[in-house]
């Protein structure tokens, strides 16, 4: 099989199958021949535990950072990136099964503490899971939490005081408007002294945290 074949495998995300059709050759043989031979995955170092961790720790570099991700069938997954190589090639320091702190720093602790002691700052969300590994695997870096999960817990809490102002100005809207009703008046609500309802005003809040998540992502 031609060699040409394989550099397209081992670089490019396409199906063996795929490949198969395009070059015109048998994409299952294609498919048994790579995951056998030419692949090399049976003579890799790391097959035996790939399925649960993978460790690469020549890609360390000074600043790091860290993250769960789903990968498939929501199984969780605990990610080690260095931010030096701005996810391109050795990118990925470790990549751990699941999220529990003492099985991603058992395998970090795979790497020479020197080198985990050279690490000056890593980057990571606001769960103390994360916290911990960090702290016990780097234990010299500095510790910076993601931006967007900060932003994130931001907006959540404008949301929420927006929408308890909502209620509130809905509900004071209904009084008012039952008391003109018993007074058979017409219900006039009134405006603020930037000239508009106070339902307008928390709308309109809404409108630019709507935005403002639009813009920082991305």
């Amino acid at each position: 099989m031609p060699f040409f074949l394989k550099a397209y495998l081992d670089s490019s995300p396409i199906s063996c199958k795929t490949l198969g059709s395009l070059f015109g050759v048998d994409g299952k043989r294609l498919q048994e021949q790579y995951a056998s031979h030419l692949s090399g995955f049976t003579s890799w170092d790391q097959a035996e535990h790939a399925e649960n961790w993978l460790l690469f720790p020549d890609n360390i570099g000074e600043y790091l950072s860290i993250d769960e991700t789903s990968l498939s069938q929501g199984k969780l997954y605990t990610v080690l990136t260095n931010k030096g190589a701005k996810g391109k090639k050795r990118a990925l320091v470790a990549i751990v099964k699941g999220t529990e702190s003492e099985s991603v720093i058992k395998v970090l602790h795979r790497i020479k503490e020197r080198i985990r002691k050279k690490v000056k700052e890593v980057t990571l969300d606001l769960a103390p899971t994360m916290a911990r590994i960090v702290k016990r695997s780097f234990p010299k870096a500095k510790l910076v939490s993601d931006r967007f999960h900060v932003q994130q817990l931001a907006n959540e809490g404008v949301q929420e005081i927006r929408i308890r102002h909502r209620w509130d100005a809905i509900e004071q809207e209904n009084k008012e408007m039952d008391l003109a009703k018993e007074v058979k008046k017409p219900w006039v609500p009134a405006l603020l002294e930037n000239g508009y309802w106070l339902h307008s005003v928390i709308n309109k809040v809404n409108c630019f945290i709507l935005h403002y998540r639009s813009v920082l992502s991305f």
